[in-house]
C-alpha cells in the first residue's frame, strides 16, 4: 500500500521561507507524478494545485500564484519530493497535502495541477501559516 508522509510545515512571517518534504513508500520501480496541493481555511474551499514533478524526466507544474517563489525538487532514490517556499505571503496560508499518481507520464503531470481528482493517493497534510 502506498503511504505518503509530509513534514516541514510551520508558522512564519510574511517574506519568510519554509521547506516541505514528502516521502512515499510502498511502491518501487514506477515513475510517478508527485507534488503538492493546498487547501485554504474556510468551508467549501477546494484543494488547489501548487507544484508537481514527474520522476521520469522532471516535468513540472506550478500554479501561477507561486511561480518564481516556490521550487519543487525530488530525490527519486528516496521516493521523496520537496517544496522550497520563499517570499511567503499570508495568502499562502493553508493545509498542504502531498499527492501522487503512478499511472501517467510527464506531459500529464505538467498539466495535472488543475484538478485534485486526478490524484488518488494523498498524505495527511501539513499546516503552513504565514502572518503579516
Amino acid at each position: 500500500q502506498v503511504r505518503m508522509v509530509e513534514s516541514g510545515g510551520g508558522s512564519v512571517q510574511a517574506g519568510g521561507s519554509l521547506r516541505l518534504s514528502c516521502a512515499a513508500s510502498g511502491y518501487t520501480g514506477s515513475s510517478s507524478c508527485m507534488g503538492w496541493f493546498r487547501q485554504a481555511p474556510g468551508q467549501g474551499q477546494e484543494r488547489e494545485g501548487v507544484a508537481l514533478i514527474y520522476s521520469g524526466g522532471g516535468s513540472t507544474y506550478y500554479a501561477d500564484s507561486v511561480k518564481g517563489r516556490f521550487t519543487i525538487s525530488q530525490d527519486t532514490a528516496k521516493n521523496s519530493v520537496y517544496l522550497q517556499m520563499n517570499s511567503l505571503k499570508p495568502e499562502d496560508t493553508a493545509m498542504y497535502y502531498c499527492a501522487a499518481d503512478l499511472a501517467h507520464g510527464g506531459t500529464w503531470c505538467s498539466r495535472a495541477g488543475g484538478n485534485p481528482r486526478n490524484f488518488g493517493r494523498w498524505g495527511q497534510g501539513t499546516q503552513v501559516t504565514v502572518s503579516s
